[in-house]
């Protein structure tokens, strides 16, 4: 039996498929759901990328290797979508940006589309942009709850936080020691208004968690909190036994 390493450019087994998203407003939204390959996903996450306007799409680096790790490894289902007006290899979503306001539109879309496929156990993984639609538009009742990497706290609020302290599902915070918008010690005074907020500060990490260390720790957070049953550390190789993985060329 080989194993191989899993990097950055590690594509493990899965059953992908590009999806369209219809928006409340009439849109076409640009996507891929990616499930586990041999058997029915035990949580599903919904991402929601960092800031289009300066650079973040579905292929963000560290939502583009959940989908192609956390199906094989923890069993997750992951869905990726480009918002309004934002564009990706995969292509380019219908609409205009619209700062967070109408991007809950699209984040019903996907809430819509994990619900007719019949998908289990809706966690929201928000970064950075991405946080703030999802603490502005993710009290949902489809939703159990959000992990927020690199939360700015910019453009959501207090009334936000307000809102998901009523809404009582949970609410993980992942802050990079070295974030450039907001670091643990002002997180933990800006989510103590939320009882079932975690705050999780990240030692030596950065707002784009840049490298393999970064990403690791960001996934096996997400999969402790989300599927408690899988045992974090995530593998760091991948056997054949059980499929071999592909290497894409892709920009990080």
């Amino acid at each position: 039996m080989h194993t191989t390493p899993i990097t950055s450019l590690s594509v493990l087994p899965a059953r992908r498929e590009d999806v369209e998203l219809r928006t409340a407003d009439g849109l076409t939204l640009v996507g891929e759901l990616a499930v586990p390959a041999d058997a029915p996903p035990r949580a599903t996450l919904v991402t929601l990328h960092p800031l289009p306007t300066h650079g973040g799409f579905m292929d963000s680096h560290v939502l583009r290797k959940a989908a192609w790790r956390l199906p094989a490894l923890a069993g997750l289902a992951v869905l990726r979508f480009n918002t309004r007006g934002t564009t990706s290899p995969r292509g380019t979503s219908q609409g205009a940006f619209d700062g967070g306001g109408a991007e809950g539109l699209d984040l019903a879309a996907a809430l819509d589309l994990v619900e007719r496929r019949g998908l289990p156990h809706v966690w929201l993984v928000g970064w950075s942009f991405g946080t703030e639609v999802a603490l502005m538009h993710g009290r949902d009742p489809r939703v159990e709850g959000a992990i927020l990497l690199s939360p700015p706290l910019r453009r959501a609020g207090d009334d936000d936080l307000d809102g998901w302290a009523r809404f009582g599902r949970p609410l993980i915070a992942l802050v990079p020691e070295h974030d450039d918008y907001l670091q643990p010690p002002a997180a933990r005074a800006r989510f103590a208004r939320v009882p079932q907020a975690e705050v999780i500060g990240v030692d030596g990490a950065k707002h784009l968690w840049v490298g393999e260390t970064s990403v690791r720790r960001v996934l096996d957070e997400i999969v402790a909190h989300v599927v408690p049953q899988v045992p974090v550390p995530l593998p760091a190789t991948w056997s054949d036994a059980v499929g071999s993985p592909q290497n894409e060329e892709r920009s990080a």
